[in-house]
């Protein structure tokens, strides 16, 4: 009797793991399709935050919640288009990807706070370059194989829908990791400059963005600055930030976007927004591997001391307890592990 409760229980959390990620996906999803490009006489999304969703639920509720990735992109689907048997082929695409991309991702031993620079390396090349190029072959694949999109369109468009799901696991799926691994209440050190970063980044993002000098390139020092000082939570808020306003100025064809063709929209949004979020999170990963192995570091060097005026006094010595001096896990690694 108590197993069988306990097996009840555990069914019961995990369908409302399943709704929940479902939930969350739809919502995701049509927040992503509020802005969208049309490419060839396809719409499409430059940044899909649904497929970053999924591959951050995958990563911290576990692979049991693969169902609730499904559901969701199927309420997507119906709530655009009527539902067909293609669109089966859409939903495989939709869900193998964020799959794929969490279990290649702990293939490699990937750390959820990306504090080393072979997580930030492996979320953007496996998780999001890599592994999303099942979700955008396939469902463009369908278009095509359903005399729903022409042949010589698939490139462009093929092109559109990988970068919109890979930013979308670019810029959502390390805040998401951040905000489930984060302390509550955040801790108030150094709130004045976080106050002052966000006014700066209130009033020099529109300024970039929607300046028809096309001053895009202001961002960088921004990031930079957020990266030193407050690590992947503040880049990464800043590229959320200005990804989000440019993907409103590339769909209205205004500021840095303005004269432009839907095609050359396109290929200067996703540039821009790629290479700001490769920068927000590479740079942030580096940073934040130098600190925690400079707090290793000092941490020993302060039980040496210990050691020493010990051993000075004539005492015998405390044990130490074992500490990390490189920043690495301790768990033994496969030689092929990233």
């Amino acid at each position: 009797m108590v197993g069988n409760e306990v097996q009840r229980r555990s069914g019961g959390h995990a369908a409302v793991q399943v709704l929940a990620v479902a939930a969350c996906y739809f919502g995701a999803g049509r927040l992503g399709l509020v802005r969208e490009l049309v490419v060839e006489g396809a719409v499409v999304t430059p940044i899909y935050p649904a497929s970053g969703v999924a591959v951050a639920a995958l990563l911290i509720l576990g692979m049991r919640c693969w169902p609730g990735i499904t559901i969701g992109a199927l309420f997507v689907v119906m709530s655009i288009t009527m539902p067909r048997l293609d669109v089966l082929g859409t939903l495989a695409g939709q869900t193998g990807a964020p799959v794929c991309a969490a279990l290649l991702l702990r293939r490699v031993r990937f750390r959820s706070d990306l504090g080393r620079l072979r997580d930030g390396l492996a979320l953007v090349f496996l998780g999001a370059l890599g592994a999303m190029l099942i979700s955008s072959t396939v469902g463009v694949g369908l278009l095509v194989v359903t005399d729903r999109l022409d042949a010589s369109s698939f490139p462009p468009v093929w092109l559109a829908w990988w970068v919109g799901d890979a930013m979308g696991v670019l810029i959502v799926t390390p805040l998401l990791l951040l905000l489930h691994g984060a302390r509550w209440p955040p801790p108030l050190a150094r709130w004045k400059e976080a106050v002052a970063l966000t006014v700066v980044a209130c009033a020099l993002v529109p300024v970039s963005v929607y300046s028809s000098l096309s001053l895009l390139f202001l961002v960088y020092p921004l990031l930079i600055w957020a990266a030193l000082r407050f690590q992947l939570v503040g880049s990464a808020l800043c590229a959320l930030l200005t990804s989000v306003l440019a993907t409103v100025a590339a769909t209205d064809n205004v500021g840095a976007f303005t004269g432009l063709s839907r095609l050359e929209v396109m290929a200067k949004l996703q540039a821009f927004n790629g290479s700001m979020a490769l920068t927000a999170l590479l740079l942030s990963a580096v940073i934040t591997e130098q600190h925690n192995t400079r707090q290793s570091v000092e941490k020993a060097c302060q039980e040496l001391v210990e050691v020493l005026e010990h051993l000075t006094a004539g005492e015998a010595p405390p044990r130490l307890p074992p500490s990390k001096t490189d920043g690495r896990d301790e768990t033994p690694r496969h030689p092929e592990s990233f």
